[in-house]
């Protein structure tokens, strides 16, 4: 049980930090170089063919309205996306990607369609449900830990098991 733990645990150590490194050295060319990684993951959530308010999007990356506000000031600059208020509601406002924002849309896709036929390849079907399953149970255990509380709870329960 060590040993697959110890594999475990190097594979998803190492996983976690090489997917941003070479997300970030792959999605961002020479085309794309005015923009960062956090940038596109943003274009990202704003997606394809529709306008979002900018609350639907902030929830979406788990970040307060004030700093979508920053990086979309960004964005709209570098003419990746377009800010329109509301007729209805001048509240409200509608985020949208311009031609260049969802052409740097589909090249992240690209690059995250190349690594899911990379992850998958070999694969039988049941190989390929089991390695659902498992990342579906590691996603959920993220998404449990989305309050103070239960990051602090886990906290503990990290440092009571190292004593």
């Amino acid at each position: 049980m060590n040993q697959t733990y110890d594999m475990f645990n190097e594979i998803l150590v190492k996983l976690f930090r090489d997917i941003m490194d070479i997300e970030g050295k792959a999605i961002i060319t020479e085309e794309f170089q005015d923009i960062s990684n956090n940038d596109m993951h943003i274009i990202e959530a704003i997606g394809l063919h529709e306008k979002k308010n900018m609350s639907t999007v902030a929830k979406a990356l788990s970040v307060t309205i004030g700093t979508l506000t920053i990086a979309i000031n960004s964005l709209v600059k570098k003419g990746y996306v377009n800010r329109v208020r509301s007729e209805q509601d001048r509240r409200v406002v509608y985020i949208s990607l311009t031609p260049k924002g969802e052409k740097a849309y589909k090249h992240h896709e690209e690059f995250h369609r190349q690594m899911i036929l990379a992850t998958i390849e070999g694969l039988s079907e049941e190989e390929t449900r089991i390695l659902v399953k498992a990342l579906s149970n590691l996603n959920d255990f993220f998404r449990n830990m989305t309050s103070g509380r239960e990051i602090e709870s886990l906290k503990r329960a990290v440092e009571k098991k190292a004593l």
